[in-house]
C-alpha cells in the first residue's frame, strides 16, 4: 500500500530493558501490534517505548497521522476487506461513536482503567479516555480584564476582541461549540450573543495563539497546552479555566473489532490508563485521565477544573446541524 502523505510509520524493533522481576510478574504478551494513532509523533514514540518496557516481547508498528488522514486510511482498508489496526488512539470521543454505531470497535471490559474516572470512558467499554485536553480562555498581559466565566466574552470591552479555531479545522474546537451547545448554563442563547459580540473563527489554535500573543487579539478561546507552554517561554498571555467549566478532548483508545493481536492490544490499552501511562501522558505535558496523577508544571489542581458534561452519543448524532448553525452565526 502506498504511504499517506505527512504521516509517519515506526516499528519498535529494540527491546527496552527490564528488570528481570518485572518481566517475569508480566503476562506472556507477544506478536505484533498495530496501532494507528494521532498523537504527536516524539509523543508516540515515547508512548510505545514507554509500553515495550512493560512488554517488550510485543513488536509495536505504528503509523502516525492526524484524525483526518488516519480516517481516510482506515476507511479504504475497510472497503478492501482489510483493516490493519489493533489499536486507535485518536483525538475525540466523535470519531468513536461513529465507529462503534457501525460496530467497528470492540467492548473491551477487561482493559484495566486504573484509577481513572468513569465518566471519561464510553459507558459500554468501546472507547477509553486516555488525557484531558481543555478548552478555555487565553488573553494577552494587557488586555482590558481577565475573563473568570465564559459570559465576560460578552463584555463590552472585548467586543471584537475574541478569535477560536474554525471548528471545520480543529475538532478540539467542534468538541467545544458541541458541549456549550448542550450546556443548560450556556447553550445556543449564549453562543448567538457571543457570535454578536464579534468572535472571529480563523484556523486552528496556533493560528488563535498567534493572534492573542501578537496583540491583534485581546482574548482567544483555545486549547490549554499552548498558551501555558508558550506563557512559561516568555509570551505575554495568560490561559483561564472558567469558573463554569471548560470543554475537554480526551484522546481516546479502542480496539478494532477487526483486531488480530486482542492481548496486546488490551495490554496497551490498560497501559495508558495505569498510573505509569498518565505519568507519562503528564511528562508529555497533558493533563492525565486521572485525576490524582500531577498535572504538567503551570496546570492548576486537577481536582479545581470543572469539566463541561458532553453527551458524546448525542453530540455525534447533532454534530452536523449544531456546527452548521454555528457557522451560520459566525459567518463561515
Amino acid at each position: 500500500m502506498t504511504p499517506f502523505p505527512l504521516m509517519f510509520r515506526r516499528t519498535a524493533l529494540i527491546a527496552a530493558a527490564a528488570p528481570l522481576a518485572a518481566v517475569a510478574q508480566t503476562p506472556a504478551i507477544s506478536g505484533t501490534l498495530v496501532l494507528y494513532t494521532s498523537q504527536l509523533e516524539p509523543d508516540a514514540a515515547q508512548t510505545v517505548e514507554a509500553f515495550r518496557r512493560r512488554h517488550p516481547a510485543v513488536q509495536v508498528d505504528w503509523i502516525r497521522g492526524g484524525t483526518n488522514q488516519i480516517l481516510p486510511r482506515l476507511r479504504a482498508e475497510i472497503a478492501a476487506g482489510s483493516p490493519r489496526p489493533d489499536v486507535l488512539l485518536l483525538a475525540d470521543a466523535l470519531t468513536f461513536e461513529a465507529l462503534k454505531a457501525e460496530g467497528r470497535l470492540r467492548a473491551s471490559p477487561d482493559v484495566d482503567r486504573g484509577a481513572t474516572p468513569a465518566d471519561r470512558h464510553d459507558p459500554d467499554g468501546t472507547y477509553f479516555g486516555t488525557k484531558l485536553i481543555t478548552t478555555g480562555i487565553i488573553a494577552h498581559a494587557r488586555a482590558p480584564f481577565v475573563p473568570r466565566r465564559w459570559a465576560d466574552l460578552l463584555d463590552p470591552r472585548a467586543q471584537n476582541m475574541t478569535a477560536m479555531p474554525s471548528p471545520a479545522v480543529s475538532g478540539a474546537a467542534a468538541i467545544h461549540v458541541l458541549a456549550t451547545a448542550q450546556s443548560p448554563d450556556l447553550g445556543w442563547p449564549y453562543l448567538t450573543r457571543l457570535a454578536q459580540a464579534g468572535l472571529q473563527p480563523r484556523g486552528g489554535n496556533g493560528a488563535v495563539m498567534q493572534a492573542v500573543a501578537a496583540g491583534e487579539r485581546a482574548f482567544g478561546i483555545i486549547i490549554d497546552y499552548l498558551p501555558i507552554r508558550e506563557a512559561a517561554r516568555g509570551a505575554p498571555v495568560r490561559f483561564i479555566f472558567p469558573e463554569d467549566g471548560v470543554s475537554a478532548i480526551t484522546e481516546p483508545a479502542a480496539i478494532l473489532s477487526t483486531a488480530r493481536n486482542v492481548p496486546a492490544a488490551t495490554a496497551f490499552l490498560s497501559f495508558l490508563l495505569s498510573r505509569e501511562g498518565q505519568d507519562l501522558a503528564s511528562r508529555q505535558g497533558f493533563l492525565p485521565a486521572d485525576p490524582a496523577v500531577a498535572p504538567p508544571q503551570g496546570f492548576p489542581d486537577p481536582a479545581s477544573i470543572r469539566i463541561l458534561p458532553l453527551d458524546a452519543k448525542r453530540a455525534q448524532a447533532e454534530s452536523e446541524e449544531t456546527l452548521r448553525r454555528f457557522g451560520a452565526l459566525v459567518g463561515q
